[in-house]
């Protein structure tokens, strides 16, 4: 049983391997070569289409506002939500990731009726595949822009506009592979503190490398993904009370000095995986790796909780669980979360002091 534990972790940290995440299926572009990434704008009125602004080369526009004019026509864009497909071009990539999204403009208190007038913003590059890992960053980036489409006849277009929409891929799917370079051999730490809800400190750094810092620590976070969304929030509650935990890294000094650390072993698995992704130039199959990472973590989550319930009724069953808690590395982060999820259910929570003080036993002094 164990055994087969242990494969299945190294299926999933062995990700960057498999023919499904190729380089260049995930990514869109081979390894070590920049990616082309391409932005258009257009003013949607009634059923036509206005091209506002886009950096694709000249012969490649009119194919694409022919492909967003089929989608709108067919209603397969709502206002508000991205839309992700793959699109051949007159690029040299010929077929590439589409992201489009219908920002709908607001109606005024003259015309309460009006329908269908409102921005249509694509942003190009890589893959499907790859710009879906990145879907909620690229929704909210888009929703950005807001404010700098209420100005008359988008006078704010070189100064505001351009420079916003040409930094998309930067701001939107960078950050991860950004963290990873910033932090590299300590990625560790990052992930262990994101599973096991502490809080991080950065010092002596720009805005945008906090921002960097704190979204990857939001997508590591199993916050939101647990059955029980509680136990993640009094678990969030209880770490930010005790501010002698948190994971400090001071940018001062180049790489920078982290403090209050901690890891373990099946955090220290997988930031070798996300080190080799980040050698190979590839933010979309770090972000594959990220969500595997969690995904990981989940099951394993979901097995300690059912080895507990059958160790209420069996000794060997507990057995078992202290066998899994060996073999998994991850033993501390899944006692934290199960013992809050059970903190109401005292033969649970026997058990889980009977784990704690066995998997202590098996730590190191």
């Amino acid at each position: 049983m164990f055994t087969s534990q242990t494969s299945s972790f190294q299926d999933s940290i062995d990700v960057e391997e498999r023919e499904d995440f190729d380089n260049e299926d995930i990514s869109g572009y081979n390894q070590k070569v920049q990616l082309n990434c391409y932005y258009a704008i257009y003013l949607y009125q009634g059923t036509s289409l206005t091209l506002i602004d886009s950096s694709l080369p000249m012969e490649a526009e009119p194919e694409l506002r022919m492909y967003i004019s089929r989608r709108l026509s067919k209603g397969a864009l709502l206002g508000g939500m991205g839309n992700i497909a793959t699109v051949e071009l007159s690029v040299p990539e010929q077929a590439v990731g589409c992201y489009c999204c219908l920002l709908e403009q607001e109606r005024s208190p003259d015309q309460p009726d009006a329908d269908g007038n409102g921005y249509v913003i694509c942003f190009l590059g890589g893959s499907e595949k790859g710009l879906n890992l990145y879907r909620l960053e690229l929704d909210k980036y888009v929703q950005g822009l807001h404010s700098s489409l209420q100005t008359p006849e988008l006078q704010n277009l070189e100064t505001e506009l351009r420079p916003y929409l040409s930094r998309w891929y930067e701001e939107s799917v960078m950050h991860v592979q950004r963290v990873v370079q910033l932090v590299h051999c300590n990625i560790s730490f990052l992930l262990h503190a994101a599973l096991s809800h502490k809080q991080v400190d950065v010092t002596n750094a720009d805005e945008r490398t906090k921002a960097d810092v704190s979204r990857f620590i939001k997508a590591a976070s199993l916050q939101g993904l647990s059955q029980q969304d509680s136990t993640a929030a009094s678990l969030c509650k209880a770490m930010s009370e005790d501010t002698h935990s948190d994971l400090i890294i001071d940018c001062s000094l180049s790489p920078p000095t982290l403090a209050n650390t901690r890891s373990n072993r099946f955090c220290d698995d997988w930031s070798q995986a996300f080190l080799n992704a980040a050698e190979r130039g590839n933010p979309f199959l770090l972000r594959q790796i990220l969500e595997n990472f969690k995904l990981k973590a989940i099951q394993d989550m979901n097995s300690l909780k059912r080895f507990v319930r059958q160790a209420e009724m069996s000794h060997y069953a507990l057995f078992r669980c202290c066998q899994f808690l060996q073999s998994c590395g991850n033993g501390d982060v899944l006692l934290q979360n199960a013992k809050a999820e059970h903190s109401d259910l005292p033969e649970a929570c026997r058990i889980i002091n009977v784990l704690e003080e066995f998997l202590g036993e098996q730590l190191p002094a």
